[in-house]
């Protein structure tokens, strides 16, 4: 029986069982081999290929990344084009691009790649229609667009969803507070700072033991799930933000479009008449949380022009410097700094200190 046939026979059997206290230790070890099966489906052995990747991976350039994610048809290409003058061929026919195209756009001061990738369908985490290649790029974005015709039903939200699901990919959700460990003895040993609804020591060792797992220290933090035990086993999820963008609207009324906006995280567009692309770039910008540090030479005026674009996660003077050039730090005595991050302007920090969005920075040589 092949991994796939494995990975509907057990998605079978959860439909089948009925969700109380009774099955969710039985629920919990089938999700737990699930999870095996699907990471056989992400990393197959072998190596190799035969190739099959070629025409999907395309060289990271820019600050960060956005993957188009759809069905086919749903004007991925049209929005790529109007956003970026890069020309993805265009058809009103299903599966026109059959590659990843790439382009950049320009904002605020941040270079920005986008990737429009082949529609996807359902069944492509299961590798219908080369769907494993393009999810497999689109782990490594740093946001994700839902594209959706607003036209047809939001199934096809959850279809995608669910697919991406299958691969690992956690959209607009943070990584579980759960602290593991394996260990060479002892036993399971596990602990929690608030009460579990959904998991007991018995359901916990049920799957870890299906990863053969004997000796650990798990300790919770949050409520947590069997999905969201197994996903800290597992180790191999990404958690992306994601926009829903809902394309189309040119074709739906005005009480319709007020429905459509009271979708979380979405995003109502026209890409054919370039409607509300300015509401899209800037929930873009806050989703991918990055943040423009201006650089002040010594006796000049700050250079807004060209700003350093950096990740607000990693935004310390010493990360500053070091996308400037590397030599840097060698050189760095302290740092003039300007703007929100500090109480007085200008405020002498040390390469420690976290920048915040549009900070002016001097940096001062020994």
């Amino acid at each position: 029986m092949s991994t796939v046939e494995k990975i509907k026979e057990i998605e079978a059997e959860m439909a089948r069982t009925q969700k109380n206290k009774a099955t969710s230790y039985h629920l919990g070890i089938l999700k737990a081999k699930l999870a095996k099966l699907r990471r056989e489906l992400l990393t197959p052995k072998g190596g190799g290929g035969g190739g099959e990747g070629v025409g999907f991976e395309v060289a990271k350039t820019g600050v960060a990344r956005i993957g188009f994610i759809g069905f086919p048809s749903v004007g991925k290409s049209t929005l790529m084009s109007k956003m970026t003058g890069t020309f993805s061929e265009v058809g009103a026919y299903e599966f026109t691009t059959l590659t990843t195209v790439p382009g950049v756009i320009q904002y605020k001061g941040a270079k920005i790649q986008i990737l429009d990738l082949p529609g996807i369908i359902e069944g492509a985490k299961d590798g219908k229609g080369r769907g494993r290649q393009v999810i497999a790029v689109a782990r490594t974005c740093s946001l994700i667009y839902l594209v959706l015709d607003v036209l047809k039903p939001l199934t096809h939200k959850h279809v995608i969803e669910h697919e991406l699901e299958g691969f690992g990919i956690r959209l607009n959700k943070e990584p579980p507070n759960i602290y593991f460990k394996r260990k060479e003895r002892g036993g399971i040993n596990m602990t929690n700072t608030v009460p579990l609804t959904h998991l007991d020591l018995e359901q916990v060792k049920a799957i870890l033991s299906e990863y053969k797992i004997h000796n650990a220290d798990v300790s919770f933090k949050c409520d947590a799930t069997p999905d969201d035990l197994i996903d800290v086993i597992e180790g191999n999820r990404v958690y992306i933000p994601a926009i829903y963008v809902l394309n189309k609207i040119d074709q739906i009324s005005i009480e319709e479009l007020d429905l459509v906006y009271k979708i979380p995280h979405a995003v109502p567009i026209s890409a054919h008449h370039e409607w509300n692309f300015d509401e899209l770039l800037e929930k873009s910008w806050k989703y991918l949380n990055l943040a423009r540090i201006y650089t002040k030479p010594k006796g000049q005026l700050p250079d807004y022009a060209q700003p350093v674009v950096l990740t607000n996660g990693k935004c310390t003077v010493e990360d500053f410097c070091n996308s400037i050039h590397r030599s840097i730090l060698g050189q760095f005595k302290t740092a003039l700094v300007w703007g929100s991050s500090v109480k007085h302007n200008p405020q002498r920090v040390g390469k420690e200190h976290v920048l915040m969005d549009e900070d002016v920075v001097q940096i001062v040589k020994k």
